[in-house]
């Protein structure tokens, strides 16, 4: 639990004065004292303010400070009111039925609750939004919807089912300002369009072998190309995977028919994040009761309709780490939530078929974003799991569900998490995906785009020494780079020219005069076999 300030304000107050606290950490926390000051910490913040500022002793005071002056917090909202109840909510609205706070705080408590308030009959007052998007990620323009019942605007943008918080921190900001198109569009200049569609193809691939290194099955050939196949033909096609008939031919065609799934789509059955150590299974995020998972995969499609028009990078960063949350699979939750992201760019259009950026390569090639990956879906699941390890057991009978899934997992403890699983904050997850796309566009297709450029430019080197078709040409530089240079047997056997004296000499000085012309007015590319 975060520590509460000694002259706590705003939320800070309620906490202390209800008990409550989110697992989610509060973005702004609220203070009295000698003079106004602000502190940040990693995008948190910490405000003092004057004794002038100060609220008086009760919740509506404090919640009105807590509305008009920090970031509205939904988790925090909907376990003070859970504690509340709605008492004070009532008793405020019916004492000020014109003031915009009220009306907000009632309209939320509404939203979060799904309990009804007594509507005042004097209630009035200009119509204003629920949330400002000055703060927070909300419904784009012309997105939100008027709500007579308070004279409120819902420019939340999900559901009360799920509805994912992105916090306007500097950092969000930033990432979410990352221009794919026009980096894309500098890659095309510098290199050309056909080039760059070469890469493409390779790049699906690329993506399929991370996205399974991610999961510790890299070696798995055969699930990778269909995994690349799935991607080439269904990244932006067809209505987004976040229904139930769209999931199950999504999952379907990523698992294969070899599988001990019985009913693809939604899965019917408990489902946990772990592994198992020593015959002992270590839970590290432990996901929604299958009962709830359509009405949050609606309320992850909500937030994409309410958001159209708004950063693409935030957009299919909330895609594809809210999908996580949710886990709505019995299997390939991992690999529909790398899908995601490549299939968000494309519906948006800011990257055209069939560019596939592989983002997870990114992730895995290099260990610092691994941990930056697995330390960024913690900000979650660290919290969540520690709040209800208690509340998870293996029991002896093993259970069948319908999805053909057979487990002993029990687990009672979804009443306190499920604010959290709820209402996420997933800035952090924004600002992650945002600098990995960042990565892809700038170094890892940057540099895949350079080597098929010497790799063109040392084929017309080779067939200029021998002529061959390209196919055969490709398997010599292939074969140069596997010996380091020397001519296999089985290469000279399939063309004995290669054998002729000084022809295989020739080829290896005009393969690497090809590569080292080809380094881009950069510093000279190592050699493929060095």
């Amino acid at each position: 639990m975060t520590d509460l300030p000694a002259e706590p304000l705003g939320a800070a107050w309620l906490a202390h004065t209800y008990g409550v606290m989110p697992l989610g950490r509060l973005p702004v926390i609220s203070q009295a004292g000698g003079r106004r000051a602000t502190q940040i910490n990693d995008g948190f913040r910490l405000e003092t303010y004057t004794e002038a500022m100060r609220p008086a002793a009760e919740p509506a005071a404090h919640l009105q400070f807590h509305l008009r002056h920090e970031v509205p917090h939904l988790e925090f909202l909907a376990r003070l009111f859970a504690r509340s109840g709605p008492g004070f909510v009532q008793a405020w609205v019916a004492a000020e039925p014109t003031g915009q706070y009220a009306r907000r705080a009632a309209f939320l408590y509404e939203w979060l609750t799904g309990q009804m308030l007594e509507v005042p009959v004097r209630l009035g007052g200009n119509y204003v939004d629920a949330i400002d998007d000055a703060k927070l990620v909300a419904a784009s323009a012309g997105r939100a919807v008027k709500v007579q019942r308070w004279r409120v605007n819902d420019n939340l943008p999900g559901t009360r089912h799920f509805c994912p918080m992105v916090v306007k921190t500097e950092a969000v900001t930033r990432a979410a300002g990352v221009d794919v198109s026009r980096l894309l569009a500098d890659l095309t200049a510098e290199f050309g369009e056909d080039l760059l569609m070469r890469a493409a193809v390779w790049m699906t691939l690329r993506e399929s072998k991370a996205s399974f290194a991610i999961e510790g099955e890299a070696d798995r050939a055969g699930r990778v190309q269909r995994f690349a196949d799935v991607m080439a033909r269904r990244t932006g096609q067809g209505e987004a995977p976040l229904g139930d008939a769209a999931l199950a031919e999504l999952q379907r065609e990523i698992l294969g028919d070899r599988t001990t799934i019985a009913r693809f789509g939604i899965r019917q059955s408990p489902v946990f994040v772990g592994e198992t150590v020593r015959h002992q299974e270590v839970v590290h995020y432990m996901a929604p009761p299958a009962e709830e998972v359509a009405a949050m995969l609606d309320g992850l499609r909500a937030f994409l309709e309410k958001t159209q028009g708004q950063s693409s990078p935030l957009r299919s960063a909330v895609a594809a780490f809210g999908f996580v949350y949710i886990h709505p699979l019995a299997d390939g939750n991992g690999r529909v939530h790398r899908f995601l992201v490549n299939d968000i760019l494309r519906r948006d259009g800011v990257i055209p078929a069939p560019v596939i950026l592989p983002v997870s390569a990114v992730i895995t090639d290099d260990a610092g974003e691994r941990r930056s990956y697995d330390q960024v879906l913690d900000q979650v699941s660290r919290p969540l799991i520690q709040a209800v390890r208690d509340q998870i057991a293996f029991d002896a009978v093993q259970t069948a569900y319908p999805d053909g899934v057979v487990s002993n997992l029990v687990f009672h403890g979804a009443e306190p998490v499920r604010p959290l699983w709820r209402y996420p904050d997933l800035g952090s997850h924004v600002v992650f995906l945002a600098h990995i796309i960042g990565r892809t566009l700038t170094e890892q297709m940057r540099e895949e785009s350079r080597y098929l450029r010497r790799h063109a430019r040392a084929r017309v080197a080779l067939k200029e020494v021998v002529e061959m078709p390209d196919h055969q040409a490709d398997r010599v530089l292939h074969s140069l780079e596997q010996n380091r240079g020397g001519l296999s047997n089985v290469l000279a056997r399939e063309m004995p020219v290669l054998r002729q004296p000084g022809v295989w000499a020739e080829i290896v000085e005009a393969v690497s005069r090809a590569f080292q012309e080809g380094a881009d007015n950069g510093p000279s590319p190592p050699l493929p076999w060095r």
